[in-house]
């Protein structure tokens, strides 16, 4: 039980943020179609989970080789900010890479289990959706094609976040595909890409130490990043209301715009950011959502940039959840 503890805290359960609220907003999409089954949908939005998880492991075992640690403490010794490696279980020896490549398989495994049931009572669509999820994913950090070293990371993140993760939960969950579900996918894979987005933007300084290509680096200066951010940001909610204006969505899908303070304060940290202005960060304004073991961050002097990045999963999540709300209180009253 305490390896099983250990390998869930190793995995980053809090980025399970940008899997999981996709994943059940499908599902309360789904809700209502004829075909709909509520065991096949959780077992989905599991698989779902389990495979982010051994995703964020896989990406820690390819990092490890690409030796991203070291440049990230050669960065820290000269004085520049640079945020701490994400495998310390591999640099204390706590595990080793073979125990890695277990906690990656079992992960893998569990994911597949229920894929391959939920496949099992859906159409063959779901197939390809899961071979082309992992394809993506696996290479995402893996030789030969190392997309996330090659400034093509953020993309994938979003497909597979977003149209990808919410086709695939939606045609468990119901066993038929609608083209409302790619609709609201599309605004959730930008505000999922925009967690990474923001993540390379001001982690640019280690990254380029450790030959990582990212979005971020290829669009170079600050003005170009703060301008791609602004977009990111901003067009998921223009699509909704162009949704709602055209009829595509119903009115009470306005609703998201209430998520729309967080990422204008997200911005306003960017802008901070690429000024070189100090942002405030002992404590984060409550309308931005829950920040986990905010005080041990602050202790650890990463809350510059952990701020950010909750900032950045905070919004996907109220987007989510407001979507949700907007879902349900339309088959309530409508």
């Amino acid at each position: 039980m305490k390896q099983l503890k250990a390998w869930w805290h190793n995995a980053r359960p809090t980025s399970l943020m940008q899997s999981m609220m996709p994943a059940c907003l499908a599902v309360v999409l789904a809700y209502g179609h004829e075909g709909f089954s509520l065991p096949l949908a959780l077992m989905a939005v599991v698989g779902v989970m389990m495979a982010h998880l051994g995703l964020n492991l896989c990406d820690d075992y390819f990092d490890y080789y690409e030796n991203s640690a070291k440049s990230r403490e050669e960065l820290q010794r000269k004085g520049i900010r640079a945020r701490h490696v994400k495998y310390p279980y591999l640099i204390d020896g706590s595990a080793t890479l073979k125990d890695l490549r277990i906690a990656i398989a079992v992960f893998f495994l569990l994911a597949v289990v229920l894929g391959f049931i939920v496949w099992l009572h859906r159409s063959n669509i779901l197939l390809y959706i899961f071979l082309l999820t992992l394809l993506m994913g696996v290479f995402y950090s893996a030789p030969p094609l190392k997309l996330s070293y090659r400034g093509l990371g953020e993309v994938v993140i979003g497909i597979i976040f977003g149209p990808l993760l919410m086709t695939g939960v939606y045609v468990s969950a119901c066993g038929q595909f609608d083209m409302s579900i790619v609709y609201m996918s599309v605004p959730v894979g930008l505000l999922v890409l925009n967690i990474l987005f923001t993540h390379s933007f001001i982690d640019q300084a280690a990254d380029e130490a450790s030959h990582k290509m990212t979005f971020a680096r290829l669009l170079k200066s600050n003005k170009a990043n703060l301008a791609a951010s602004f977009i990111i940001n901003l067009l998921p909610f223009v699509i909704v209301v162009l949704g709602v204006i055209t009829a595509q969505l119903h009115w009470l899908y306005l609703l998201v715009l209430l998520a729309l303070p967080r990422a204008l304060w997200l911005l306003s940290s960017l802008l901070a950011f690429a000024r070189n202005d100090a942002l405030p960060t002992q404590q984060p304004p409550r309308f931005m959502g829950r920040m986990e073991n905010w005080e041990r961050i602050c202790q650890s002097g990463t809350d510059w940039f952990m701020i950010r990045w909750y900032a950045a999963r905070n919004t996907i999540s109220a987007f989510c959840q407001l979507s949700i709300i907007a879902h349900i209180i339309y088959l309530i009253c409508f």
